[in-house]
């Protein structure tokens, strides 16, 4: 059903068997179809005290939804996804808040050495290996085990055989999604029988005011970064870090994402359809150690989200491309209709070894977390001010050129 105009969800309207029920938490389970090679897929859904309610697929170990209430309590789910598993394969919407794997971001040209030995991977955009390759761990099968009880948790496990998408070493990973209050942890390990390279996360795509519900460019967005990865033309990092003092990618301060989305910055702007932010963030802080990474604030409804992470690097993504998708009955999702924060390793690591390392190696344990934290209470009333240009109006950029071309 709907509540002014936002897409809610119910429990009476998920339509799935219990699992377990309480006072306090309940995991439900229902078969979700099929792929389009018969591969069966189930959807856990999985709900708290606190209010929040998640539902995943096994099918990549999707986000399909999370409904988080207002400050007033209402409930509306606040990422993008579909109603049909079908629907997924029919509008090209795998990545929706999938299970990011066997390495995340780009991988350069798709090759890397390692121990001497050289490894060509598939590649799968602009040259490069993106999000794992073209069947990624986005499009598997995972494993689910439900765990009941106060802080509600599903643990999704697949095995990546050696030399999956050109990867050597078979990988055990795990990701275990945890309901706790007001937090929706991700856990992610993984361990390898060969020395291999690996970089995991989980993908949603956020609009605090529901999904659907116009765009996200007057969301107050704050980074807790000084530096930023300077990237080649194809969005690839290069290895330097820059400052981010006095450019577009400066969000230490709370601002509205549409401030500078049309910058003339040709990290920005060089592609005249689509310009936005797909930039990679050095957090401050230690890697490995829980830290805050950024905090988003929709004032219309008070909904704050809170992403903390032990990775070394945050991506943004403003869901740049123009045009409309169907989503969810009655939802459409445009350009600017959402914002995604992959916490992550830097991009091309394997190439770059002034970056942390992405090597896992036999014997050792892979494990990063993240949290989605909706505090309770919300932020302030006041709507900010919307970006300073529509598309139609934005500023001419011509071709900018990368820094490295000049």
């Amino acid at each position: 059903m709907r509540a002014g105009g936002k897409f809610v969800i119910g429990a009476a309207a998920l339509g799935v068997s219990a699992l377990s029920t309480g006072a306090s938490a309940e995991i439900r389970m229902s078969a979700w179809g099929e792929t389009p090679d018969h591969r069966k897929v189930d959807l856990y859904t999985l709900r708290n005290k606190a209010g929040l309610t998640v539902r995943i697929a096994t099918y990549g170990g999707m986000l399909v939804d999370l409904i988080v209430p207002d400050r007033d309590g209402t409930p509306v789910n606040v990422i993008r996804g579909m109603d049909r598993l079908t629907d997924y394969f029919e509008r090209h919407a795998s990545l929706y808040g999938s299970i990011v794997g066997r390495y995340g971001n780009r991988i350069k040209g798709g090759r890397f050495t390692l121990d001497g030995v050289d490894y060509q991977l598939p590649v799968n955009n602009q040259g490069n290996t993106l999000h794992g390759g073209p069947i990624g761990f986005d499009q598997r099968i995972w494993t689910a085990s439900p765990q009941d009880g106060a802080a509600p948790s599903l643990t999704l496990r697949y095995v990546s055989p050696d030399g999956e998408m050109g990867f050597p070493g078979a990988v055990k990973a795990t990701v275990k999604y945890t309901l706790d209050g007001r937090d929706l942890r991700v856990d992610f390990g993984a361990t390898s029988d060969r020395p291999t390279v690996i970089d995991l996360f989980v993908h949603p795509w956020f609009n605090l005011g529901g999904a659907g519900n116009g765009d996200i460019l007057g969301h107050r967005l704050q980074i807790f970064a000084s530096r930023y990865a300077e990237m080649d033309e194809s969005h690839t990092p290069t290895g330097g870090l820059a400052p981010v003092a006095g450019t577009p990618f400066d969000f230490r301060r709370p601002i509205p994402i549409g401030t500078h989305i049309h910058d003339c910055d040709w990290q920005i702007s060089g592609n005249p359809r689509a310009p936005g932010y797909d930039q990679q963030f050095a957090l401050d802080g230690k890697a490995g150690t829980l830290r805050l990474a950024a905090r988003l604030e929709e004032p219309d409804s008070g909904r704050v989200l809170e992403v903390l992470t032990t990775q070394p690097d945050l991506g943004l993504y403003t869901t740049n491309f123009p045009g409309t998708i169907a989503g969810r009955a009655g939802e459409r999702y445009g350009q600017y209709g959402a914002v995604v924060f992959e916490t992550q390793h830097f991009g091309n690591s394997p190439n770059l070894p002034q970056f942390p390392s992405t090597v896992l190696r036999p014997g050792a344990k892979f494990h990063e977390m993240t949290i989605f934290r909706f505090p309770a209470g919300g932020g302030g009333r006041a709507s900010p001010p919307r970006s300073p240009h529509l598309i139609a109006d934005a500023p001419p950029c011509g071709m900018p050129t990368p820094p490295h071309a000049r």
